[in-house]
């Protein structure tokens, strides 16, 4: 077909087969041309001038657009007249134009809505890094595509910047609009990126309920879109609310000076001008603060649809008075940070991590096996370590009970959950034969006890909380406890240990690892062909003021009468990490024995028993 200027334009198969060539074109040769300090972007568009006007073209932006002559006085370079790309002459287009992100505060016009704080919080609203007197936009709620955890999507220079760091607190509102930071706290950092798969970044959601729903859009991102030219598109962001905009070019790569040691930085992206259909009332398709926005795809009629089409992240420089945006590649980030906009059903998470030795910042290993007991550890997979939802263990084929068992608890995203419907389960993936069930509990006092315990790994995300509460119920976490020891009716201590140390120690990042387990003995009562144990252990590791402290308990359990016992027999001590060792024929690594500073009697007639909580010495 022919255009008005009489210059061919191609079919429409054609045009998608050249676009798709261009693309590559772009992504291969794109770098070599902005090693031109005068080049800022470049990317795929249509002339918007002269006899090609209309005509796909290789877009290029330029700090400063000179004559020729003047070229050397940049220290540029001409840039070509046309590319030819698979044998298809193709022209191009010099724009001057330069770019900056858009976190930077200006003059506002937006609701006072979206710079407060809200509960539940939705995307739209203003969110920033709280070490920083900034402000973007929380752009829209994603999942941890492992464990389903909620996060919250924005940019990389809203919450991370040249000073920033992974777990640095996060705010809604951002500091700029409100300095309350404790007031204020949203939840962490948890991963960034900056490079050319965008400028993105999640946080964790810790202190709020959210709502899922873009502001004054009212829809939730359900599918992730590729943007074309043309697509029309709507946003809604903290400072200019909801602005409408039309995809002009694509498959671009920009150039953008972040500042401090980061410095110049090439992100990809397209670009987006203002929709003629629907201009904003200021001219202003996105401004300062609008940062993290999530651009929706729009219908004919310009209302939002449920399809992501970018994050919005910079736009033109305030002098420049050719109004556009800058949004990053959905696709792109959401492969690069790990997220979708769903989260997983439980029976759908990935392979179960188990316990985290990195989970405090210091590599703590799981304890080593004495030679002695090794061999009569369980195998699965060629490992004595079986691995569940948010804790691991080691089992005995010989006590049929855990030798140990290690768990992560994150104090922060705990859930609650409760344990209606969930059975006892022998764990499939172990022969039944080392594994004690059901068969020991009926007619008597036994109770059926977690070691890691229900409540600690409840935490994450929903479906993984979920699955986390289904996993604690395998027989494989589970010993035979009195009922009111395990019921706790002596005072809770041994079962408020956990709660205890929150409670009293100032614990980094409300994060905790706990080693717990049964201690065996010779001469532990047999009752229904099962040995059955009289004393438990529990280590509980945590960092305060950036050091890494260990704390060991021991508790003991007279199981001579079954049918009558006496709660004054039940004891919880304090012991040494060394005595432990001995007490489990276990060896736990080397950072987890220095971090056990806490000097304790070595007679037994010097050892008092805890009587409550408060008797626990945790410095």
């Amino acid at each position: 077909m022919s255009g008005n200027n009489g210059h061919a334009i191609p079919a429409r198969g054609e045009e998608e087969r050249l676009v798709s060539s261009l693309r590559q074109f772009v992504r291969t040769q794109g770098a070599k041309f902005l090693q031109d300090p005068n080049v800022t972007s470049i990317g795929i568009g249509r002339r918007s001038s002269g006899p090609d006007e209309g005509r796909l073209a290789v877009q290029f932006t330029v700090g400063t657009k000179v004559t020729p002559e003047g070229l050397a006085a940049l220290g540029t370079e001409a840039l070509p007249s046309s590319v030819v790309v698979d044998g298809v002459e193709v022209p191009t287009e010099v724009i001057e134009r330069s770019y900056a992100v858009h976190f930077r505060t200006v003059a506002e016009t937006a609701s006072p809505a979206r710079k407060t704080r809200l509960d539940p919080v939705p995307p739209g609203v203003s969110i920033g890094n709280a070490g920083r007197r900034s402000a973007g936009t929380l752009g829209c709620v994603v999942f941890d595509r492992t464990d389903g955890t909620p996060y919250v999507l924005t940019n990389w220079h809203v919450l991370h910047g040249p000073d920033g760091r992974i777990g640095d607190p996060v705010v809604q509102p951002g500091a700029h609009d409100d300095n309350r930071v404790e007031l204020n706290r949203l939840g962490t950092l948890v991963r960034s990126h900056l490079g050319v798969a965008g400028d993105c970044a999640v946080a964790s959601i810790t202190d709020r309920r959210f709502d899922p729903a873009i502001m004054d859009l009212g829809v939730v991102p359900e599918e992730l879109g590729e943007p074309e030219l043309g697509d029309r598109v709507v946003k809604s962001g903290r400072t200019t609310g909801v602005t409408h905009g039309v995809v002009r070019r694509v498959d671009t790569i920009v150039k953008i000076d972040y500042g401090g040691q980061v410095g110049e930085q090439a992100i990809g992206c397209f670009e987006i001008g203002v929709d003629p259909a629907d201009p904003p009332d200021d001219g202003e398709v996105s401004s300062g603060g609008d940062s993290g926005s999530a651009w929706m795809f729009a219908d004919p009629g310009g209302r939002p649809t449920r399809v992501l089409a970018g994050l919005h992240f910079g736009g033109e420089t305030g002098d420049n008075p050719d109004e556009h945006a800058l949004a990053c590649l959905p696709a792109s980030v959401f492969e690069k940070l790990e997220i979708s906009l769903s989260a997983p059903a439980p029976e759908a998470l990935e392979a179960v991590a188990g316990y985290d030795a990195d989970f405090l910042g210091v590599r703590l290993e799981v304890p080593e096996l004495h030679p002695k007991i090794e061999d009569d550890a369980v195998v699965l997979d060629g490992s004595t370590e079986i691995r569940y939802t948010h804790f691991s263990l080691a089992h005995s084929r010989s006590r049929r009970f855990a030798l140990w068992v290690a768990w992560n608890v994150d104090g922060g995203t705990i859930k609650k959950l409760n344990r209606s419907g969930i059975p006892f389960v022998k764990d499939p993936r172990l022969p039944f034969d080392v594994q004690v069930g059901d068969e020991l509990y009926r007619g008597n006092r036994l109770d059926r006890g977690h070691i890691a315990r229900r409540a600690d790994l409840l935490w994450g995300g929903l479906p993984a909380a979920k699955k986390a509460n289904r996993d604690s119920f395998f027989f494989t976490n589970i010993t035979p406890q009195m009922d009111d020891f395990n019921q706790s009716a002596q005072a809770g201590v041994w079962g408020r240990l956990e709660d205890a140390v929150f409670e009293d120690v100032d614990v980094q990042d409300l994060k905790v690892s706990i080693f717990g387990g049964p201690v065996f003995q010779d001469d532990d009562r047999l009752y229904r062909g099962v040995r059955i144990p009289r004393e438990f252990w529990k280590v509980i590791v945590f960092v305060e003021d950036g050091r890494l402290l260990a704390r060991a308990f021991l508790l003991t359990q007279n199981l001579d009468q079954l049918e009558a016992l006496e709660l004054d027999e039940f004891r919880v001590f304090q012991i040494s990490l060394s005595e432990l060792e001995e007490r489990v024929n276990l060896r736990f690594p080397v950072a987890l024995r220095r971090a056990d500073d806490l000097a304790v009697p070595e007679s037994a007639e010097a050892r008092r028993p805890l009587s409550s909580t408060a008797d626990i010495r945790w410095h």
